[in-house]
């Protein structure tokens, strides 16, 4: 994977994603993202997937959608937002067949993701990429702009769309169950 790494060249991607796209993609590559994209945590999670339990509509569009599980920092400085590192995503990982059943296509967040996560990710022909950790202020430099969507009164847990431009993120685990992560399982 190492030789993958650094021997190709990032792979630019733009939302929504092209499910083409997505299966050329294999664990390791390096992505720049551009467009929009989703921004929300925990919460917002347990509240979809309350409405699709309940079989009600959602406030916003999965369809080939990228989701960053982010809670990011108060604006600053005249930035759209200030720190926007990534959330740990294995606590995401319970909520995530109902979103890619509605049509989630990629994920970001940082860390491993369990045996369901990747055999959802291989099913729905779906990635999941990484974004680094301790770098938020360097990520938030690739965000032009910052939108709520929903929930507001969570404060920075509301559901945001964020519009990115070559945010970069690596393949993590791929649509063909190939992995990043080394002795992780």
């Amino acid at each position: 994977m190492k030789q993958r790494i650094q021997n190709s060249p990032p792979v630019p991607m733009t939302t929504p994603v092209d499910r083409e796209t997505l299966l050329s993609l294999r664990a390791g590559d390096r992505v720049l993202l551009s467009g929009e994209v989703l921004v929300f945590r925990d919460e917002v999670h347990r509240i979809l997937c309350g409405l699709i339990e309940r079989g009600g509509p959602l406030p916003f569009n999965l369809e080939n959608a990228a989701l960053y599980y982010c809670g990011p920092t108060p604006a600053h400085g005249g930035r759209p937002v200030g720190s926007a590192g990534p959330t740990t995503a294995s606590r995401m990982d319970r909520f995530t067949g109902p979103l890619l059943v509605r049509g989630l296509a990629v994920t970001i967040g940082k860390g491993n993701r369990s045996p369901e996560v990747r055999d959802l990710l291989v099913r729905h022909g779906a990635v999941y990429l990484v974004a680094t950790g301790g770098v938020g202020a360097l990520l938030a430099s690739h965000i032009a702009a910052s939108r709520l969507i929903a929930y507001p009164e969570l404060g920075p847990e509301a559901a945001r769309v964020f519009t990115v431009t070559d945010m970069p993120l690596i393949v993590g685990l791929d649509a063909h169950r190939g992995s990043a992560f080394v002795n992780c399982e």
